[in-house]
């Protein structure tokens, strides 16, 4: 407009974002609360997804660790109680204590029964005593949650444990957390480890760790018609802890969101490229490129956002080839990194359902959770963003040559290196 006011739309969702001139001058970083010292010698103990406390979440479907050289890595499934310390893991995969979408939906709705595989890890884990125990904590801490008596608990039988229980093995909203909760060597409490201070290649296991439990709740729950993958940086962006995770939440229905582009593929199949990286180019908020996936500025969000393409003719994460999936994870990293670990920050997947048969690029977006919607918004339906797209870019283009140039991301194309994008997108 004419006083450099930005009015957008989102090609994806019709959602109207303007951006008022100034207001993104505005500091973004988020200013912790309390900062104090950290002994470099204590072992980590700040929340419940520290190592250190691994029987505060509920029993590992499985943990990530590094092999004895330190170049490889193994997946270790259905860790008994009595070895959770056996072994340290870079990544966790646990049953979330407090579902979304409760295990009582799944079985009320749809008669759902757990897997045999779960049932089994639960019948073993409570055999023994050391188990026994960690369950009957967490079932005490569930039910003192929902106002109850936790010392009902202590006088529980074997059996009614067991259901009380059930979910943390067999239920469908799971937990990938990170081992780190402040980068290695922190003097400080507010130097978060965020998913842009890991290595290109840690964050590529942290990636196939997650597609690898999504792929599972999948394969366990026939009724899931979609499996919402997120992260949540920082409490403005929803965390309940400053602890590097993902969050897999399986549903019973497509969301109208995705149903609506799913009918837009049937008359434009070449949508994303067109209305996605085709558009960014044209505007030239193309941000990064490799062979495998292209990062570009969003238009049209409620917030400030990033949006990485994969390249890759598979729809579903779980089929891409490792070099694939790690030219995805290299380009999300880096766009972690050009953020900073002070920026609160949403990070979600978009991914086709299971048996559609239209052809979907996994897409991934990164929001910067650095305003509050208010009652304008829920007035007129418009969204204020505080930094427009262009300005957007060159925020983060300038953050992503220097991390490129200090060797801290994967190399890759920067901005007008990444060439004619336009139509780069293989889905289908």
């Amino acid at each position: 407009m004419a006083d450099g006011t930005v009015k957008q739309i989102n090609p994806f969702t019709g959602t109207e974002v303007w951006t008022v001139p100034g207001r993104g001058n505005r500091p973004i970083d988020l200013a912790p609360d309390r900062v104090a010292a950290v002994d470099p010698g204590a072992p980590e103990a700040h929340c419940a997804f520290c190592v250190t406390r691994l029987r505060e979440t509920t029993p590992e479907k499985s943990r990530l660790v590094r092999d004895g050289d330190g170049d490889g890595w193994t997946v270790l499934d259905e860790v008994p109680a009595d070895d959770l310390d056996a072994t340290t893991p870079e990544f966790r995969l646990f049953g979330n204590l407090f579902e979304i979408v409760s295990l009582d939906y799944w079985k009320a709705v749809h008669g759902y029964r757990i897997s045999e595989r779960a049932a089994a890890h639960q019948v073993a884990y409570l055999a023994s005593a050391a188990g026994a125990e960690h369950v009957r904590a967490l079932v005490r801490a569930r039910i003192a949650a929902a106002q109850g008596d936790p010392a009902a608990v202590d006088s529980m039988d074997a059996a009614t444990l067991a259901r009380h229980s059930e979910s943390f093995f067999g239920g469908c909203h799971d937990v990938v957390v990170a081992r780190r909760h402040l980068t290695d060597g922190a003097t400080r409490t507010d130097r978060h480890a965020s998913s842009g201070s890991l290595t290109p290649a840690e964050h590529e296991r942290f990636i196939d760790f997650s597609v690898r439990a999504m792929r599972g709740l999948y394969r366990d729950n026939p009724h899931a018609r979609y499996v919402s993958v997120f992260q949540n940086w920082l409490k403005p962006a929803g965390a309940s802890f400053a602890h590097l995770h993902k969050q897999l939440v399986a549903i019973d229905e497509i969301p109208v969101k995705t149903g609506r582009e799913l009918v837009a593929l049937t008359r434009e199949p070449d949508l994303y490229n067109a209305l996605g990286v085709d558009h960014a180019a044209a505007e030239g908020l193309v941000l990064a490129a490799n062979e495998h996936a292209v990062a570009v500025v969003g238009v049209g969000h409620r917030y400030p956002a990033l949006v990485i393409y994969s390249r890759s003719a598979a729809s579903e994460p779980w089929e891409h080839t490792p070099e694939e999936l790690r030219g995805v994870s290299d380009l999300v990293h880096a766009c972690h990194a050009a953020t900073g670990p002070l920026v609160p920050c949403n990070e979600e997947w978009h991914t086709r359902p299971p048996g559609v048969g239209v052809a979907m690029p996994w897409r991934i977006v990164l929001k910067w959770r650095i305003s509050n919607p208010a009652g304008f918004e829920g007035s007129t339906g418009i969204y204020i963003n505080t930094i427009d797209p262009w300005a957007l870019r060159e925020r983060v283009a300038s953050r992503l040559s220097g991390l490129r140039a200090e060797g801290r991301i994967a190399e890759m194309a920067l901005g007008a290196e990444c060439g004619d994008v336009r139509g780069s997108l293989r889905y289908g």
